[in-house]
Parts: structure tokens; C-alpha cells; sequence
């Protein structure tokens, strides 16, 4: 954590791109996502991605690596959909444990590899913990509103799990990402909590939240400031900003988090916003662009990646953080 927080001082940090992105060029088949041990499981696997840092580690390392020699400083684990309640619909609950703790040691055997390499420049591993697929601020039957799908103690064990698994592996940080449902996030959050109350860890923790659409709302209703004040009960290492809009869409809600939180700034935003067959056609160059304004109006400490991005895009951005301070940490006082 201290190591952590003395270079977030000194400079931006950067985070890896897309993962899915990255295993699409692969065009990998069903077999790819099995092994012996899954032969004759009985339902599809295909585009569960997380499994393949079981049955393909090679790939998994290869896009790692790849990110890392674009100039990432953060490489997030291939566990976004890693709990329980996402792995239901492979029925894969059981692997849960297994799938978040192998993502872990890979990305921890890359960055140790770079970190070796270029003690100047150290290498960290982020716990991706997705947001499941299912919402507990709201629910999905618009005919019963009360009606929840997930409780908050079914999110809190789920995560718990995911999160021993990925420390057991040996990440720096868990990132909290993509939250469209903020009850999501607490439960994840408590969880994480008692964790290291427990075990008496400092591991630090990101939250990154999502805002679906131009009202500038997260999917569960809140305003970014809202969502900032709704997780500042904890003691964070960053909040931010990732996924649905792109750079140029999500520079005024950033510029929120930047001018309120007391936290660290984090933001990965998409390639820009897909187009008609679900491509990202925003250039390397293209998102550079947008990028550069939230560094030159000092709004970011940790910048990088999401939907669409490549190693790429991402040693753009790596090149523009390097020419630019990070924003500075401080509690924001204002007078009427």
C-alpha cells in the first residue's frame, strides 16, 4: 500500500485495456474452454472468458504481457465475472474458487516478470470484482418492484469468496469495477472489509462505477456525486469512472469525481461507444486525443482502458500520462 501510494504522488499510474477485446482475436472455440476435468460438462462454456485462465493460461499471460509492454503499471485479473452468481449461468459455481485464484498467480508471475525486469518502473496486479448480473437496488420484473433477485447477503458472500481467492493469489489491489448497482458495491465493499479485518490486511481498494447513459446516472439512479458519497464511508485507494461512455461522453462526470472526491481519480473509459455491430471504432489516436484533456485539467491519478481498447491504445495513453502531474489528492472545501 505505502509503495502504492508514494508513486500515485510522484505520477499517473496506468491501467491495462480490454480483456474480452483482446481474446476475441483469438477466435477461440468451444474446446478452448474446456479440459479434461470440464470434457463432458453439460452446458455451453463458450465466451466464459474467465475459465480460460484454467484451460488456455497461455493466452491470458501473452495479453498480459502484452499490456505490460504497452506500459501498463496495472494489469487487472481475468476474473470480471468471477463469483458465484455470475458462474451460476455456466454452472460453474464450484470453480469460483479456483478460477479467481490461477487469474490471480498469472498476472502476478507477468508483473513480477516486468518488475524484475525494470525495478524502476514496479509492476501491480488489480482483482478484477465485476458487478454479477443481477441488481439488488432494483427489480428485474417491472410488474413487481419489491421483487429482488439477489439479496445483500448472497452478494457478500459471493464476493468474500471471490476476494480470498485473489488475495490467496497474490494481488495488490481488488478493483471494484463496472457498478451499475451501488448495493452491489457496499456488499462487495463489507465483504472486502471484513476480510481484511480478519486476516489483518492493508490491501487497497479501488471502486470504479459505470454511467449507462446520457442523463449521466448510474443504472440503479444515482448521479455520480451520489455514488461518490454512497462508498466514501470507506477507506479507498481510488474511486473512478469505467466503461459505457467514452472518453469525450465521461469527461463531465469525471470532472465531478476530480472536484469532489477525497480519494484518488481513477477512469477507463471505452474505446468510444460501440456502433451497430457492437464494434469500438474510436483509434488509438482518436481516444489519445480526449484523454489528453483529462490530464491537462488534472483530473486523473490512475488512467487506462476499457471496451474496445487494445496494448495499442493503451501505449498512447501511457505516453500521454508520462508528460502530465497527477491530480492532486486533497479534500475539496467549499464556500457558499
Amino acid at each position: 500500500m505505502n509503495k502504492l501510494s508514494d508513486i500515485l504522488k510522484e505520477r499517473i499510474l496506468v491501467l491495462d485495456g480490454a480483456m474480452g477485446t483482446m481474446i476475441q482475436r483469438y477466435k477461440l472455440q468451444e474446446a478452448d474452454f474446456r479440459n479434461e476435468a470440464l470434457a463432458n460438462h453439460p452446458k455451453p462454456l463458450k465466451g466464459n472468458n474467465d475459465l480460460l485462465s484454467i484451460t488456455r493460461p497461455d493466452i491470458i499471460k501473452d495479453i498480459h504481457r502484452q499490456y505490460f509492454e504497452a506500459g501498463a503499471d496495472i494489469a487487472e485479473t481475468n476474473t470480471f465475472s468471477g463469483t458465484t452468481i455470475a458462474q451460476a449461468d455456466y454452472g460453474l459455481e464450484e470453480w469460483v474458487y479456483q478460477l479467481n485464484f490461477q487469474a490471480a498467480k498469472i498476472a502476478r508471475e507477468v508483473a513480477d516478470e516486468f518488475t524484475q525486469a525494470n525495478p524502476e518502473k514496479p509492476r501491480f496486479v488489480a482483482g478484477s470484482m465485476g458487478p454479477t448480473n443481477k441488481t439488488a437496488s432494483m427489480s428485474p420484473d417491472v410488474n413487481d418492484p419489491g421483487f429482488r433477485s439477489v439479496t445483500f447477503e448472497e452478494l457478500r458472500v459471493a464476493f468474500r469468496q471471490q476476494a480470498e481467492a485473489l488475495i490467496d493469489g497474490g494481488v495488490d489491489i481488488l478493483l471494484v469495477e463496472t457498478a451499475i448497482d451501488t448495493l452491489n458495491v457496499k456488499a462487495a465493499l463489507y465483504a472486502i472489509d471484513e476480510l481484511k479485518e480478519e486476516r489483518g490486511l492493508d490491501i487497497p481498494v479501488m471502486v470504479s462505477g459505470t454511467i449507462t447513459d446520457a442523463s449521466g446516472r448510474t443504472l440503479s439512479g444515482q448521479t455520480t456525486e451520489a455514488f461518490l458519497i454512497s462508498v466514501s464511508h470507506m477507506d479507498l485507494l481510488s474511486v473512478g469512472l469505467n466503461c459505457a461512455l467514452g472518453a469525450a461522453t465521461l469527461r463531465p462526470y469525471l470532472q465531478v469525481l476530480a472536484n469532489k472526491s477525497t480519494f484518488y481519480v481513477s477512469a477507463h473509459p471505452n474505446a468510444g461507444l460501440p456502433n451497430e455491430f457492437g464494434q469500438y471504432d474510436e483509434s488509438p489516436e482518436m481516444m489519445g486525443s480526449q484523454i489528453r484533456e483529462f490530464l491537462e485539467e488534472g483530473y486523473v491519478n490512475i488512467i487506462g482502458g476499457c471496451c474496445g481498447t487494445t496494448p495499442d491504445h493503451i501505449k498512447v495513453i501511457a505516453d500521454l500520462a508520462a508528460e502530465y502531474a497527477p491530480r492532486r489528492k486533497e479534500v475539496i472545501v467549499e464556500t457558499t
